[in-house]
């Protein structure tokens, strides 16, 4: 069809205004066929590919049906996630933004009802809510659907999986029987094309043909590889492809935890997103990806509908997805209006054989790769580098620095030597020039280009030994060499030093607890503005009192203060869950977080003097692994 602009649509200028405002000019092709159905009161039933549009195709026509002098619910949108709830209510903020008076309202599960109960109050034109909430709001008598013009339903196919058909119908049922039913999905299988025949009047289909489900601007690459290896495949591939943006998700809450402590341990920034996390956390977490604060989000297919972040470059199938509906969904996170984008998905075994299915049901190839030996993976870093210096060099803002260089050849040394040592000191510092982490090869665990060994197939501890906070700014420090290990005791110092690759995974589980009047040396990792002790005390014979805190054996810093936590090992707790726990609550840097003291029921952490009060108050409104928390000066 041919390609139509948003001014030939017949839209109020109010709703043109705002377009334009956000910088599109020409509809998409959902968009197109939709809108003009929509603002003649028809029915309609769109079926397209995820990050088309349809959002806007259907909110725009929305917000031109909402009578201004009627403060009360006209249109409703149905949503199958909180994510995607408020998403949509983003958008049509967005759009309604000149028109006065049009008031929408998200109402889902996990936020106040009190914030709700006002929006409704207030006379709220423009529902937006989950399933499950909306119920709660009729059967508390706060959401009346008498005055309902419009219905729609938006990833029909996901509600339906996830079991709200009950929920659907029951709403539905009691929806005005002259209203307009608008149905979105990227598939329309059986049961939701019975929801279409049994509650819609005469709706027009529109399908925008494609020759794959997937988006074309999209790359689809898989690797076979052992489940053991997958880790590392993974690292070598950000590191191979210089990747800065991306999600990966897993199938399990359990694998997700543990691949972001395998991640923050060697230097990426990661944080996770799942089921288990509390509405205020999830979000918390979204925001910082949305600011790019997080290099990596790890999620399970809670996040596969509903994210829309700019620039997502890659989208890793760490686990591959059930069923192909939730493989296009899952890429649909990268590759968004046009962008280039990258889908990777680790096979194991006969896993192979669902990269087969994927395929059938996508109608798209996806090109087996080359697992890339670590000499490729350095390759391709050093390349990567010279780009970035040969782009310097060409730019027209290049200041040269004669006089420091003619000093230097004054001095005696030869330009390919001085050329050499500033590349070296620019490629260590690299990591840390954009408030990133350094990833330093020699931190990480190896496995020799894949080959098994006596350690493989063992789980790591779900909390390392050490606390990090990598997206903030740290000063570069020199790499621990690989046969460099973490003492925690003075008495071993003089024992020899053993191979690493499988102690730092394992050194909580493996090291012999400390006597109880021993003094033990802080853990400092490599390139980590927290410092940690995670080993485990042997608990004191003598009991103490209730409201005594327990007595500690290190000296805190003058520009820092101690705090006393009632969270310990013993409930699970590590210093990765204090570091989150001090960042989120607070939004403070992660240089306020100093030693961390991890005991069996409880931990001192030591802190920035200045924020004592800050960080006090608003821990002990929060928990950590369930455990409301008491914090107190030490």
């Amino acid at each position: 069809m041919a390609a139509k602009l948003f001014t030939e649509l017949g839209l109020s200028p109010e709703l043109v205004k705002a377009i334009d405002h956000l910088g599109f000019e020409q509809a998409s092709p959902i968009q197109a066929e939709t809108i003009p159905l929509l603002m003649q009161g028809k029915d309609v039933v769109g079926q397209s590919m995820t990050g088309s549009g349809k959002t806007a195709a259907f909110s725009v026509p929305a917000i031109e049906k909402v009578d201004l002098s009627l403060k009360a619910p006209q249109v409703l949108v149905l949503c199958p996630t909180r994510e995607l709830a408020v998403q949509v209510s983003e958008e049509v903020h967005k759009l309604a933004l000149f028109k006065r008076g049009v008031h929408s309202l998200p109402i889902y599960g996990g936020q106040s009802y009190d914030r709700q109960l006002s929006g409704l109050r207030q006379g709220a034109q423009i529902i937006i809510g989950t399933p499950g909430r909306v119920m709660d709001h009729m059967r508390r008598g706060t959401l009346r659907l008498k005055s309902l013009k419009m219905v729609i339903l938006d990833e029909v196919d996901v509600m339906l999986n996830m079991g709200f058909r009950d929920d659907i119908e029951l709403i539905l049922q009691d929806t005005p029987k002259e209203r307009q039913t608008v149905f979105f999905s990227a598939t329309i299988p059986r049961p939701i094309q019975q929801l279409i025949e049994k509650y819609s009047r005469n709706p027009q289909n529109v399908r925008i043909e494609q020759k794959a489900l997937t988006v074309p601007t999209v790359e689809q690459i898989y690797y076979e590889v052992d489940r053991r290896f997958k880790v590392e495949l993974l690292t070598r591939l950000i590191d191979m492809h210089d990747l800065r943006l991306g999600i990966i998700f897993c199938n399990t809450k359990r694998m997700v935890d543990d691949l972001v402590d395998h991640l923050n341990a060697q230097g990426y920034s990661a944080d996770r997103l799942h089921g288990d996390m509390t509405q205020a956390m999830r979000d918390r977490v979204m925001n910082k990806f949305r600011k790019s604060g997080i290099e990596f989000l790890v999620a399970t297919d809670v996040a596969a509908r509903g994210i829309d972040v700019d620039d997502v470059q890659v989208i890793f199938n760490y686990d591959l997805p059930y069923d192909g509906e939730d493989y296009v969904h899952r890429i649909g996170r990268t590759g968004r209006k046009g962008r280039d984008g990258r889908a990777i998905s680790f096979a194991s075994g006969r896993e192979v054989f669902q990269i087969r299915n994927i395929e059938r049901y996508t109608n798209a190839r996806i090109h087996r790769g080359k697992m890339p030996s670590a000499g490729e993976v350095e390759e391709a870093r050093s390349n990567s580098f010279l780009d970035k210096v040969r782009a310097t060099l060409k730019s027209p803002d290049f200041k040269r620095q004669d006089h420091l260089v003619e000093r230097l050849l004054e001095e005696g040394f030869n330009s390919t030597d001085i050329a050499s040592a500033l590349l070296f000191h620019l490629q260590n510092a690299e990591g840390s020039s954009a408030g990133k982490a350094p990833r330093d090869e020699e931190k990480r665990t190896s496995v020799r280009d894949f080959r098994p060994s006596k350690d493989d197939g063992r789980r790591p501890p779900s909390s390392p030994p050490f606390a990090r906070a990598s997206d903030f700014p740290r000063p570069h420090k020199s790499p621990r060499k690989p046969s460099e290990r973490i003492i925690s005791n003075p008495r071993e110092q003089s024992k020899s030093p053993a191979p690493v690759a499988s102690e730092l995974r394992h050194s909580t589980a493996s090291s012999p607890p400390v006597p109880k009047n021993e003094q033990t040396t802080p853990i400092t990792p490599v390139a980590s503005p927290a410092r940690a002790i995670s080993e485990r005390r042997t608990a004191s014979p003598v009991e103490k009192p209730a409201n005594q805190i327990p007595k500690h054996s290190r000296r805190t810093p003058d520009e820092q203060t101690r705090l006393y936590i009632n969270a310990g090992a013993e409930m699970g707790v590590g210093p990765n869950d204090v570091v989150g726990a001090i960042l989120g609550e607070t939004g403070l840097p992660a240089i306020v977080v100093g030693t961390i003291d991890v005991r069996d029921r409880h931990l001192f952490v030591d802190v920035a003097s200045e924020h004592v009060n800050s960080i006090v108050s608003k821990l002990n409104r929060t928990q950590i692994k369930g455990r409301r928390l008491k914090v107190k000066v030490a």
